[in-house]
């Protein structure tokens, strides 16, 4: 079998890695389950790459979480469940449902003007998908997924309920709720009481995703900018040490914060 830039080459080599006939045993051994969470892990890798601007890398990403839809459409298959055809279908058909604007005769004057016929149509196929659950009375979370990470799901849980009204009037508003839960988080402190901190800690964290949300920041997007720039700047702090020949865990506070500051100040020139 050869490599072909068509998808259907692609799709027939999940179905071989899959045959029970001579497949391959590690890919035969696998449920949906246990592959999700390299589901997960490929589109991180994306966004990785795409945040480091390196599109080599992309081009590599983007096929390992190609795999990932036709991977689980091919076990959908086998257990009689959907294929990769109604998966593409399904996701055409909502494609076309939602822009009325570009394939009906439902003109929008504006970016604005389509997000807000996008989310009222979001908002009748929620109802409608609650009520093929047999659920009468959906709620605007339900569909937020549970394995978001932390941060991002909170911005989006407070997304949700600003669209009726559940929200901070203004950005100093919340910025006051963060010095209030972070005053609760040094109370709890000070009581000594483990569960009340973390408790609290997740309060603040919340508050602080609120915060992001007003202001119009991308929270997880902020954090992971600072994860990165904290991971350079520590490196600079590493290299720093091996040039004056001292372990990190011997330099002291001292001149650790010297090291960091030199890089920091670089930074800010």
């Amino acid at each position: 079998m050869q490599p072909s830039r068509d998808i259907s080459r692609l799709i027939e080599i999940m179905a071989a890695l899959r045959d029970p006939d001579g497949g391959c045993p590690w890919d035969l051994e696998q449920d949906f389950s246990s592959i999700r969470h390299y589901t997960i892990e490929e589109a991180y890798e994306v966004a990785d790459a795409i945040e480091r601007q390196d599109f080599g890398d992309l081009r590599e990403e983007l096929g390992d979480l190609l795999l990932q839809p036709i991977y689980h459409a091919q076990m959908a298959s086998e257990a009689g469940h959907f294929d990769i055809g109604d998966v593409i279908y399904g996701i055409t058909e909502k494609l076309i449902r939602r822009h009325p604007h570009v394939f009906g005769q439902d003109a929008a004057q504006g970016a604005a003007m389509a997000k807000g016929r996008w989310e009222a149509i979001k908002v009748e196929e929620r109802a409608a998908k609650a009520a093929r659950k047999g659920d009468a009375t959906p709620s605007l979370l339900d569909d937020v997924p549970q394995v978001l990470p932390a941060l991002a799901r909170a911005e989006k849980l407070t997304k949700r309920a600003a669209k009726v009204g559940f929200d901070w009037p203004d950005f100093a508003s919340v910025q006051a709720k963060v010095a209030e839960e972070l005053a609760e988080v040094a109370e709890a402190k000070t009581s000594g009481d483990q569960a009340a901190l973390h408790e609290e800690i997740g309060d603040l964290l919340f508050a602080v995703a609120n915060l992001a949300r007003q202001a119009g920041v991308d929270a997880e997007g902020a954090l992971r900018d600072a994860n990165f720039k904290f991971t350079r700047r520590f490196h600079h702090v590493e290299a720093r040490c091996r040039e004056d020949g001292v372990e990190p865990r011997d330099a002291g506070l001292a001149r650790l914060d010297g090291y960091w500051n030199e890089i920091r100040a670089a930074d800010k020139a």
